[in-house]
């Protein structure tokens, strides 16, 4: 039952790759649309190439920061 174990994990994998990627572009949408709320608040009409550019540095940085441990923060040693 080895191999068909390690082709479960394979395939939970895969999905939760999927998944993953899902929410990223959703993420991303909500962020394009965050910017460009904010900016028209503002006053501001920059383009879409702005818009999308600062949309994705900004979600880039929500993901790598999710998913970076913060116990090197804390000082704890286990």
């Amino acid at each position: 039952m080895g191999f068909l174990d390690s082709f479960g994990a394979l395939v939970s994998s895969v999905i939760a790759s999927l998944v993953l990627l899902v929410f990223a572009i959703l993420s991303f949408f909500i962020t394009v649309f965050i910017v460009q709320v904010g900016a028209s608040l503002a006053g501001y009409s920059p383009s879409g190439d702005f818009i999308v550019l600062s949309a994705a540095i900004l979600a880039t940085g929500a993901i790598v920061a999710g998913a970076t441990p913060l116990s090197g923060l804390s000082g704890i040693t286990e």
